[in-house]
């Protein structure tokens, strides 16, 4: 019983996310990147604080240190502000089909670190995924090529795993230390306190926000930065990480038909083998 709950879990964090992408793409049609994550922190660090209050959660936070704090601060920044800045702007340049097989490379960049600054090894398996993801990239860009999309949205995609890789090579300090649930609720709050340095800019944007847009993008928060994650940490615990990172995989599959569906972006040969390439890639590095 306990392995079809962390296999259901797993598919739910991945649908979670997919359907996340899908919402923030409808909510940032006339809104700016930024704008938009400012609003989908909040919302999900309110979520969090009602949470914690039930949980005890703040409790452990106080007890945390300095240095917990700090690198807590540093992960969110990583992973919520620039890796998203960078994401959120892929998908408004180029789609959601187009920009999350090139985002979900994000294990094959943590592995990178691991193995030039955590000493781990890189076997043939995990070369042929890296080779697979590459392969993916590469027939996104053709892609947009023929399609004549700005090459400014491939970079994004691209930088943004690397930011995600960065993030969640800081959490190997911490992970050992602060329950998975406090964990992601403090990385978001610190996220959303770093990104509110920003709001004097960007508040008359946030301003024009109508209701719609405000749920949309809420939405996109609760689906993605919470049911999401919570069911990613409940797969885990359940399954162990090996098994529940394959499953979400399919993330960028679910993705795509929920962006033809609903977005009514293309589909063609090449971005079909992309998905396909970075799936099978991405599980053959999660295995490794």
């Amino acid at each position: 019983m306990s392995v079809i709950v962390g296999v259901l879990s797993a598919l739910t964090a991945a649908f979670g996310w997919a359907l996340s992408s899908v919402l923030i793409k409808i909510g940032m049609r006339n809104k700016k990147a930024v704008s938009v994550n400012i609003i989908r922190l909040y919302v999900v660090s309110i979520i969090y604080a009602i949470v914690f209050l039930f949980t005890g959660g703040f409790k452990e936070i106080a007890s945390l240190s300095s240095k917990q704090l700090l690198i807590a601060f540093i992960s969110g920044q990583f992973g919520f502000v620039i890796g998203d800045y960078f994401y959120l702007n892929a998908l408004k340049i180029t789609g959601v089909s187009r920009t999350v097989p090139v985002t979900s490379s994000y294990p094959l960049w943590t592995i990178l670190w691991a193995f030039l600054f955590l000493g781990r090894s890189i076997n043939a398996q995990i070369i042929v995924g890296a080779f697979l993801v590459f392969l993916a990239i590469l027939l996104v860009r053709q892609t947009e090529e023929e399609e004549k999309i700005d090459p400014k949205g491939l970079i994004f995609a691209i930088l943004a795993p690397i930011s995600w890789s960065l993030a969640i090579t800081t959490l190997d300090y911490l992970s050992s230390q602060i329950s998975a649930m406090t964990l992601s609720g403090v990385r978001l709050m610190m996220a959303s306190l770093g990104v509110s340095l920003l709001i004097p800019q960007y508040w008359g944007d946030i301003k024009r926000f109508n209701l719609r847009e405000f749920g949309v993008v809420s939405l996109a928060a609760i689906f993605g930065l919470f049911i999401g994650q919570y069911a990613f940490v409940t797969s885990v615990g359940t399954l162990g990480s090996q098994i529940a990172t394959p499953i979400t995989a399919v993330n960028p599959i679910i993705a795509s038909y929920l962006a033809i569906a609903f977005l009514k972006e293309p589909p063609n040969r090449k971005i079909i083998l992309s998905l396909v390439s970075a799936v099978v890639g991405i599980i053959l590095i999660s295995l490794a």
